[in-house]
Protein backbone atom coordinates (compact mmCIF):
# COMPACT_ATOMS: atom_id res chain seq x y z
CA UNK A 1 0.00 0.00 0.00
CA UNK A 2 1.28 3.44 -0.97
CA UNK A 3 -0.08 6.57 0.71
CA UNK A 4 -0.49 9.54 -1.63
CA UNK A 5 -1.04 13.19 -0.88
CA UNK A 6 -0.67 16.56 -2.54
CA UNK A 7 -1.67 20.17 -2.36
CA UNK A 8 -2.86 22.11 -5.41
CA UNK A 9 0.73 22.62 -6.66
CA UNK A 10 1.33 18.87 -6.76
CA UNK A 11 -2.14 17.70 -7.73
CA UNK A 12 -1.30 16.93 -11.38
CA UNK A 13 1.82 14.97 -10.40
CA UNK A 14 -0.25 12.93 -7.94
CA UNK A 15 -2.80 12.15 -10.63
CA UNK A 16 -0.05 10.99 -13.03
CA UNK A 17 1.43 8.81 -10.27
CA UNK A 18 -2.00 7.26 -9.62
CA UNK A 19 -2.23 6.23 -13.29
CA UNK A 20 1.21 4.63 -13.05
CA UNK A 21 0.26 2.76 -9.85
CA UNK A 22 -2.98 1.58 -11.46
CA UNK A 23 -1.04 0.27 -14.49
CA UNK A 24 1.38 -1.59 -12.21
CA UNK A 25 -1.39 -3.00 -10.01
CA UNK A 26 0.02 -1.27 -6.93
CA UNK A 27 -2.58 -0.43 -4.31
CA UNK A 28 -2.71 3.06 -2.85
CA UNK A 29 -4.79 5.34 -0.71
CA UNK A 30 -5.22 8.91 -1.92
CA UNK A 31 -5.42 11.36 0.98
CA UNK A 32 -6.14 14.24 -1.42
CA UNK A 33 -6.33 16.98 -2.52
CA UNK A 34 -8.71 16.28 -5.33
CA UNK A 35 -8.36 19.40 -7.45
CA UNK A 36 -6.05 22.26 -8.38
CA UNK A 37 -7.89 24.63 -6.02
CA UNK A 38 -5.57 26.24 -3.50
CA UNK A 39 -5.15 24.30 -0.23
CA UNK A 40 -2.49 24.12 2.48
CA UNK A 41 0.08 21.35 2.15
CA UNK A 42 0.75 20.55 5.83
CA UNK A 43 -2.42 18.50 6.50
CA UNK A 44 -1.72 16.25 3.51
CA UNK A 45 1.89 15.74 4.57
CA UNK A 46 0.73 14.86 8.05
CA UNK A 47 -1.89 12.33 6.90
CA UNK A 48 0.49 10.49 4.59
CA UNK A 49 3.30 10.54 7.16
CA UNK A 50 1.08 9.06 9.87
CA UNK A 51 -0.12 6.35 7.48
CA UNK A 52 3.51 5.36 6.81
CA UNK A 53 4.64 5.72 10.44
CA UNK A 54 1.70 3.62 11.68
CA UNK A 55 2.32 0.87 9.12
CA UNK A 56 -0.92 1.45 7.23
CA UNK A 57 1.21 2.14 4.13
CA UNK A 58 4.60 0.75 3.20
CA UNK A 59 5.73 4.04 1.63
CA UNK A 60 4.33 7.45 0.83
CA UNK A 61 4.47 9.90 -2.03
CA UNK A 62 3.80 13.59 -1.48
CA UNK A 63 3.68 16.44 -3.98
CA UNK A 64 3.39 20.20 -3.63
CA UNK A 65 4.74 23.09 -5.68
CA UNK A 66 8.38 22.35 -4.86
CA UNK A 67 8.15 19.23 -2.69
CA UNK A 68 9.91 21.15 0.07
CA UNK A 69 7.05 22.39 2.26
CA UNK A 70 5.21 19.09 2.26
CA UNK A 71 8.44 17.23 3.07
CA UNK A 72 9.06 19.50 6.06
CA UNK A 73 5.56 18.77 7.33
CA UNK A 74 5.96 15.00 6.85
CA UNK A 75 9.36 14.96 8.54
CA UNK A 76 7.80 16.25 11.77
CA UNK A 77 6.32 12.78 12.31
CA UNK A 78 8.55 10.34 14.21
CA UNK A 79 10.02 7.64 11.99
CA UNK A 80 9.55 9.50 8.74
CA UNK A 81 12.35 10.11 6.31
CA UNK A 82 10.73 12.20 3.57
CA UNK A 83 13.10 13.23 0.79
CA UNK A 84 12.65 15.81 -1.94
CA UNK A 85 13.77 14.43 -5.30
CA UNK A 86 14.46 16.37 -8.49
CA UNK A 87 16.32 13.78 -10.55
CA UNK A 88 16.70 10.03 -11.07
CA UNK A 89 20.00 9.80 -9.19
CA UNK A 90 18.43 11.30 -6.06
CA UNK A 91 15.39 9.01 -6.36
CA UNK A 92 17.71 6.00 -6.30
CA UNK A 93 20.17 7.29 -3.71
CA UNK A 94 17.50 8.30 -1.21
CA UNK A 95 16.32 4.70 -1.07
CA UNK A 96 19.75 3.04 -1.23
CA UNK A 97 21.47 5.35 1.26
CA UNK A 98 18.76 7.05 3.32
CA UNK A 99 16.04 4.40 3.38
CA UNK A 100 13.58 7.21 2.70
CA UNK A 101 10.02 6.10 3.27
CA UNK A 102 8.32 9.08 1.63
CA UNK A 103 9.13 10.49 -1.79
CA UNK A 104 8.43 14.22 -2.23
CA UNK A 105 8.31 16.06 -5.55
CA UNK A 106 7.31 19.46 -6.86
CA UNK A 107 4.80 20.14 -9.60
CA UNK A 108 6.53 23.43 -10.40
CA UNK A 109 9.94 21.75 -10.56
CA UNK A 110 9.54 18.49 -12.50
CA UNK A 111 7.24 17.12 -15.18
CA UNK A 112 4.56 14.48 -14.75
CA UNK A 113 6.73 12.08 -16.78
CA UNK A 114 9.66 12.67 -14.43
CA UNK A 115 7.42 12.16 -11.40
CA UNK A 116 6.39 8.76 -12.73
CA UNK A 117 10.02 7.86 -13.52
CA UNK A 118 11.19 8.88 -10.03
CA UNK A 119 8.28 7.01 -8.44
CA UNK A 120 9.24 3.85 -10.32
CA UNK A 121 12.86 4.17 -9.18
CA UNK A 122 11.85 4.93 -5.59
CA UNK A 123 9.47 1.98 -5.33
CA UNK A 124 11.89 -0.47 -6.95
CA UNK A 125 15.13 0.42 -5.19
CA UNK A 126 16.12 -1.38 -2.02
CA UNK A 127 17.94 0.06 0.97
CA UNK A 128 21.58 -1.05 0.93
CA UNK A 129 21.99 -1.26 4.70
CA UNK A 130 25.59 -1.67 5.87
CA UNK A 131 27.26 1.64 6.63
CA UNK A 132 24.05 3.39 5.69
CA UNK A 133 22.16 1.64 8.49
CA UNK A 134 24.55 3.18 11.02
CA UNK A 135 23.64 6.61 9.67
CA UNK A 136 19.91 5.90 9.77
CA UNK A 137 20.34 4.77 13.39
CA UNK A 138 22.12 8.05 14.15
CA UNK A 139 19.22 10.00 12.68
CA UNK A 140 16.78 7.97 14.80
CA UNK A 141 18.83 8.78 17.91
CA UNK A 142 18.71 12.50 17.10
CA UNK A 143 14.97 12.24 16.52
CA UNK A 144 14.44 10.46 19.83
CA UNK A 145 16.56 12.90 21.83
CA UNK A 146 14.78 15.91 20.33
CA UNK A 147 11.42 14.51 21.44
CA UNK A 148 12.54 14.15 25.05
CA UNK A 149 13.70 17.77 25.42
Amino acid sequence: MIALGADHGGFLLKEAIKKYLDQKGISYYDFGTNSSESVDYAPFGEKVAYAVANGEAEKGILCCGTGIGISIAANKIKGIRAAVVTNAFCAKATREHNDANILCMGGRVITEQEAVEFTDIFLNTAFEGGRHQRRIDQIATIEQSSLSD
